[in-house]
């Protein structure tokens, strides 16, 4: 997983700015810059702002709710989709239940997604709604 800054392996690093704690439940939606560490449990959409971002999503975590972030670490459970503009590490206690919308995605043994894996080129164009038809001249 992402450390603390110091990496040689060319894999994006920012530091924990924000923690959610173990037995702390938020409802609604939570916006972020930098580094959110998540062991408690969000019930509403998570959305990162800035290209650095990092959410890491312990084993203990849990989303019910849409991620939007550039990067991410999860190995706890989401029940939502997850929009990850760069890079989407799955751990081997990740469990998905939602789309998963990646550039580049990493999966450990064990990690489990009920959805579809939409590699991200893919996903603008979905997220963006279908094409407007042309009016005719």
């Amino acid at each position: 997983m992402w450390g603390n800054g110091k990496s040689g392996s060319g894999k994006p690093v920012a530091a924990i700015t924000t923690l959610i704690a173990e037995g702390t439940v938020i409802r609604g939606d939570v916006q972020f810059d930098g580094g959110l560490h998540l062991d408690g449990i969000i019930e509403g959409s998570i959305t990162a702002e800035g290209s650095e971002a990092v959410l890491t999503l312990s084993n203990k975590g849990r989303v019910h709710g849409k991620i939007s972030t550039s990067n991410a670490v999860i190995n706890g459970q989401v029940l939502g989709d997850i929009v990850a503009v760069q890079r989407l590490e799955l751990a081997g206690d990740a469990r998905v239940e939602g789309n998963v919308y990646y550039r580049v995605l990493e999966m450990a043994a064990g990690a489990q997604i009920n959805g579809k894996m939409i590699y991200q080129g893919e996903a603008v164009r979905q997220l963006a709604g279908p094409e407007p038809v042309p009016a005719e001249a």
